[in-house]
């Protein structure tokens, strides 16, 4: 089940809630009990590294080894 975070807008409070993504949208009580609460956005942040982009394949043809490009033999 994904965790979503909400914002109290009472005690300013911010928490996460576990429930289906059926029940996302549903109102969420905060821990110190109150019910103005605010569904925060995700924030979605990928890691890696970059790597060196593919080369391109030779102009007017769909790269070397192929009908267009034979192997040399």
């Amino acid at each position: 089940m994904p965790l979503y975070d909400f914002r109290c807008r009472t005690c300013d409070e911010t928490f996460e809630v576990r429930r289906p993504m059926a029940e996302a949208d549903e109102p969420a009580t905060c821990p110190q009990g109150h019910t103005d609460t605010l569904r925060l956005l995700p924030i979605v942040s990928l890691g890696g590294r970059a790597e060196a982009p593919a080369q391109p394949a030779p102009a007017g043809g769909c790269g070397a080894g192929c009908v267009c490009h034979p192997a040399p033999a």
